[in-house]
């Protein structure tokens, strides 16, 4: 059974997030979001993702041995200078340029590398989200005005971007700071030694001092950096936020921009969009205010770096315990594990906007699972298959997320080869009982039936035309199937769109170059060309006159002859000979199904249309 067209909700746009939400740092958003991306190594593109992994872990270890051989270097360069060798000053020349090589080459490798695979990452998680959006309907569920996370778009098109690609430099910046501090600490307690600190007649030997005060110098550093820029996530967070709100007031007036023409609201939409642009502005200045505090710890800690190991070597090198050569491969394995020690501190920006965008991306595949544990109990209206073919409602109760009964009760059977109306009054139900036809609306009780093999289309009034062909807007939902011109054509000239043959094949925005009248008439055409057994039609004709409504309903008959067909609508009249009539009524509990304007008798087969 498939369910198309089935419309949108009545406030079909989401609603800009009310308030952001507490951003700050969560170790359980890390661990799902660990969890949830790591399927990427796990999946169908494990083995490349695997190779990709390997090669860059290899070229991250060749890379650090490189900067340790020219650490060791630099001592052999000095020492030479210092003795004025120019024999092994010009041998290390000839072995510096033998590094530079392997370095560039290694560069390569990790460049090819670490850009192959966030992109691979990054595809991943999209096609992961996307799935779970667009799969069972979630997609439907989560356009609802008040419904979280809002702004799915963004989350898709961007926050999985930011939530993949900077995780990758970011992965390289740890693996590598573990390494090379761990290489460049032996280095120091190797080179340095230990100190032997006098004070008075009393005196005490410092092991590895040069080691130690490298890993006080740069935790220091680190803890007080993470301590003032520690709001800077929450920050950014909100910040992501509002800039997703306003771009969705963008795409609002975009997708109403003809309504809004015509009513004069350039001017009170340029309020609403300054009102919304200024809580961006006005986040990203608590950003600032961050950023200027965190810069005063980064711009005095930075540039007493390359000063603090030079001053500690000092001393032992005026007692001749150091050689130059030595004192300049001590102050450089210095800067290399201050480097390591404070990458959190170098990269706290970029954290902070990584874990934004994770977060994002976690609660939206959050919400789109949380749809299916809501109905997991088995509680809610039920789809089933039914013995026979057609469509059966029985004892369907529609209700509001709330619990407020939209249908209170909805009995009825539409056997193959014949005809049902339901008519109603605005806010009546009408909608809501289409909706728990197509399976979009599980909140209520009682069950839908369709025939086992039976195909389901619906006809909404605002029909769905794809960024696509004319051609491929007339099979759709199906892709890549082929049909006859001449079946096309035909559907076309029955449905009255005759002028359109020679657009099939044309790419284009038909949404907005069709009239809303065409659009339904494309509906109709794809209801002839797809010929399912069951024909929801909710209010699909209300652009047209009386007399285009019966030439259609006629045409689609005649092409289906064996369908169901339920025509949902606000006037009775909507579509001439459609068969029985029902008509919701309001009552203290709801609206329910009235006695028919004709007999009918569920159990009986209906004659078509009469």
């Amino acid at each position: 059974m498939t369910a198309t067209g089935a419309g949108t909700p009545d406030a079909s746009e989401p609603a800009p997030a009310a308030s952001a939400p507490n951003l700050d740092l969560d170790w359980r958003v890390i661990r799902r979001f660990a969890r949830f991306a790591g399927g990427f190594w796990k999946g169908d593109g494990a083995r490349q993702a695997w190779m990709l992994t390997i090669t860059l872990a290899i070229c991250l270890l060749l890379s650090t041995s490189a900067t340790v051989a020219l650490n060791h270097w630099t001592r052999w360069f000095f020492d030479s200078l210092e003795a004025r060798n120019a024999l092994a000053l010009w041998e290390s020349v000839l072995v510096f340029l033998v590094i530079i090589a392997a370095m560039a080459a290694i560069g390569v490798g990790i460049v090819l590398t670490r850009e192959r695979l966030p992109v691979h990452w990054r595809a991943w998680i999209v096609g992961e989200v996307v799935s779970r959006w667009l799969a069972g309907g979630r997609f439907y569920h989560l356009a609802h005005p008040g419904t979280q996370p809002a702004n799915p778009e963004y989350r898709i098109a961007d926050d999985s971007r930011w939530a993949s690609e900077p995780l990758v430099d970011l992965g390289i910046g740890l693996v590598t700071a573990i390494i090379s501090a761990a290489a460049f600490i032996s280095i120091l307690w190797s080179v340095g030694g230990s100190y032997t600190l006098t004070l008075g007649d009393s005196s005490f030997t410092i092991p590895a001092y040069m080691g130690l005060l490298a890993l006080a110098y740069g935790i220091v550093g680190s803890l007080l950096t993470m301590w003032i820029g520690r709001r800077l996530v929450g920050y950014v967070g909100r910040k992501n936020e509002a800039e997703g709100d306003f771009r969705f007031a963008l795409m609002r007036l975009r997708d109403n921009a003809e309504s809004i023409a015509m009513l004069g609201g350039e001017q009170s939409e340029r309020r609403i969009l300054a009102r919304i642009y200024d809580t961006v502005v006005q986040r990203w200045l608590r950003i600032v205010q961050q950023h200027g505090r965190l810069t005063w710890i980064t711009n005095s800690i930075g540039p007493m770096t390359p000063i603090v190991p030079l001053l500690f070597a000092a001393p032992k090198y005026l007692q001749g315990e150091l050689t130059l050569g030595e004192v300049t491969q001590l102050a450089a394995a210095f800067s290399q594990v201050q480097m390591a020690i404070s990458w959190v501190v170098d990269n706290f920006n970029r954290i902070a906007e990584w874990y934004a965008s994770a977060r994002r991306v976690m609660d939206m595949v959050d919400a789109c699972d949380g749809i299916d544990r809501r109905h997991a109990d088995g509680r809610g209206i039920a789809i089933a298959p039914s013995p026979s073919e057609g469509l059966v409602l029985e004892g369907l109760a529609v209700h509001d997320p709330s619990g407020r009964a939209l249908v209170a009760r909805a009995d009825l059977m539409v056997p193959p080869a014949t005809s049902l109306s339901i008519s109603g009054d605005t806010s009546s139900g009408k909608t809501a009982i289409v909706r728990a036809i197509a399976g979009l609306w599980r909140e209520g009780h009682g069950t839908v039936r369709i025939g086992t093999q039976a195909r389901i289309m619906i006809a909404p009034q605002q029909g769905y035309l794809p960024l696509a062909t004319l051609r491929e807007a007339l099979i759709y939902p199906a892709s890549g199937e082929r049909l006859a011109d001449g079946e096309i054509v035909a559907a076309l000239d029955a449905a009255g769109l005759g002028h359109l043959v020679d657009k099939l094949d044309d790419t284009g925005r038909w949404d907005q170059s069709l009239s809303a009248g065409e659009r339904q008439r494309v509906a109709i055409a794809r209801l002839l060309l797809h010929r399912p057994d069951v024909i929801i039609l909710d209010d699909a004709m209300t652009a047209l006159d009386e007399s285009a409504r019966a030439d259609l309903l006629t045409a689609l008959r005649a092409k289906v002859p064996e369908a169901a067909i339920l025509n949902v609508g606000q006037s009775p009249r909507i579509l001439p000979g459609a068969g029985h009539m029902l008509t919701l009524e309001r009552q203290a509990g709801g609206t329910v199904l009235s006695q028919p304007t004709q007999p009918y008798d569920p159990k009986r087969p209906l004659t078509t249309d009469a």
